[in-house]
């Protein structure tokens, strides 16, 4: 057993002589990092193994980091895939053509983003998509023609009015003479507006008897469902 336990202490020595790390013996030998500690506390290394090892141990924490990273995007990737997946299954179960649901969630919508105090039905929003189901199920529903409705635009200082207008009539597919109104927040005078935002644009539709079915449906529906408790 003795000789043994000398045999390892040789080449734990020798291997640190080389300018391997206590961590690099440990592994290769299987003799715990404490044992190793007292064997090898007498061995001075040269500079230049010294220096090595401090560039291997800058170099493993970058690789550890490196993977540690791309571990956790790995992970966040599944989470948004299952996310997706499960919204997918729920909207399955529902009918999309069915007008009444199509009303219930522009009720929600128009809740959360829709104009409440001024007496018409107007909503706005930075996202295109929020901006289209608007539109599309307004169209759907109450049989409103998009390309008669008024459009506003709400920009910051180093935004180009121009430019905006016509992405918004692009993505809308209505005519640019709707762009009614520009508002051009000088607030934001020097500074940068961050890649892609293309500012708030707001529907203006008029119909308050609109904005007040769907308040209400939203707040009706809110009450039977905490009701339910």
């Amino acid at each position: 057993m003795e000789s043994k336990r000398y045999e390892s202490k040789l080449k734990a020595v020798k291997m640190r002589q080389q300018g391997f790390s206590i961590v690099k013996i440990e592994k290769k030998l299987g003799i715990a990092r404490s044992t190793l500690s007292g064997w090898l506390k007498e061995i001075t290394l040269t500079p230049k193994q010294k220096n090595n090892l401090i560039n291997a141990r800058k170099l493993g924490l970058k690789k550890a980091r490196t993977e540690a990273v791309r571990w956790h995007n790995a992970q966040k990737n599944k989470r948004l895939r299952e996310a997706k997946h499960g919204a997918a299954e729920t909207l399955s179960k529902i009918d999309a053509d069915d007008i009444n649901i199509i009303e219930l969630a522009l009720a929600f919508l128009y809740l959360g983003e829709g104009a409440k105090k001024s007496p018409q039905t107007a909503l706005g929003s930075s996202d295109p998509n929020i901006l289209k189901f608007f539109l599309s199920a307004i169209k759907k529903i109450y049989g409103l023609d998009i390309k008669k409705l008024r459009y506003e635009l709400y920009l910051r200082a180093d935004q180009k009015p121009d430019e905006i207008k016509n992405f918004w009539s692009k993505t809308l597919k209505v005519p640019p003479e709707n762009f009614r109104w520009i508002n051009v927040d000088k607030r934001t005078k020097g500074i940068k507006t961050y890649s892609g935002y293309k500012g708030v644009c707001s529907v203006q539709c008029g119909h308050v008897a609109i904005q007040r079915k769907l308040i209400n449906l939203a707040d009706l529906f809110s009450q039977k469902i905490i009701g339910k408790k």
